[in-house]
């Protein structure tokens, strides 16, 4: 059994793999006011609602895009399942070249999502991660991660207008049927969501061209689905995809080890 471990700025997920399928998956906050004592207490408690044992995971896996987070989580890991911790970087995979100035400044959850698609489609490829940030993470057909674009995700550009505009209400982040708002919450979802529904047409479209025109889609996050206007561009839509990259960068360092 594989646990992988996905440490956001917003949640933590966990996700538990055997034979063949994700079988439980958790979130937690990311709170870094919280000790591992807290993150070790609600994974026993998961563990055991599951009727699972720590015993029966053999390969746990970590990517953290969130530095305070990381040794708290550490921690929590090596507690419940020993040293022999996976812990994600640019050197971890060989078989994905990276590509840019400074491949330490890539986030891990970048890197499992490229392995994903590189070893699922094997051809040039951007990942679409709806979370707090919104990126766009590009893939060569031979498995080089090219490049990436960064910008605020859904929710933390809502978070921006609301911080620093007066007398706006929180809206919830659902399509409006007209880009011509009649109301303020109207006006905010056109703007927003309309709004990013363009952004991701216009930045696939400069990327595919850059890359002479041959380019598939893949869409991940929390939010991936919100903007359903936008589900022509994906060939798929797979929340999984950052765990399925973890999952097989732990089965390459278990097989490596073995």
């Amino acid at each position: 059994m594989l646990l992988a471990v996905d440490v956001g700025n917003t949640d933590t997920v966990f996700g538990l793999y055997d034979s063949g399928s994700w079988d439980h998956i958790w979130r937690l906050r990311s709170l870094v006011q919280d000790n591992e004592s807290h993150y070790e207490s609600k994974l026993r408690l998961h563990f055991l609602e599951a009727g699972l044992w720590f015993g029966d995971v053999d390969t746990v896996v970590l990517s953290s895009v969130v530095p305070a987070m990381t040794p708290i989580i550490q921690k929590t890991l090596k507690s419940l399942f020993g040293d022999d911790l996976i812990m994600v970087g640019p050197d971890i995979y060989p078989d994905l070249n990276i590509s840019i100035d400074h491949p330490h400044e890539i986030g891990a959850d970048l890197i499992a999502n490229s392995v994903a698609v590189s070893t699922r489609y094997k051809q040039n490829c951007v990942v679409v991660d709806f979370g707090t940030a919104l990126t766009f993470t590009t893939v060569s057909a031979e498995g080089h991660i090219l490049g990436v674009a960064i910008l605020p995700g859904l929710v933390t550009a809502v978070k921006a207008l609301f911080a620093n505009t007066a007398q706006l209400p929180e809206v919830p982040l659902k399509m409006p049927d007209s880009a011509i708002g009649k109301n303020t919450v109207e006006a905010i979802q056109a703007g927003i969501l309309l709004g990013y529904e363009g952004l991701v047409r216009s930045l696939l479209e400069r990327i595919r061209t850059e890359l002479g025109g041959t380019c598939i889609a893949v869409a991940t996050g929390g939010l991936s689905s919100i903007i359903e206007t936008l589900k022509n561009e994906f060939v798929e839509i797979d929340q999984r995809l950052t765990l399925d990259g973890l999952r097989i960068i732990g089965e390459k360092v278990r097989e490596h080890k073995a």
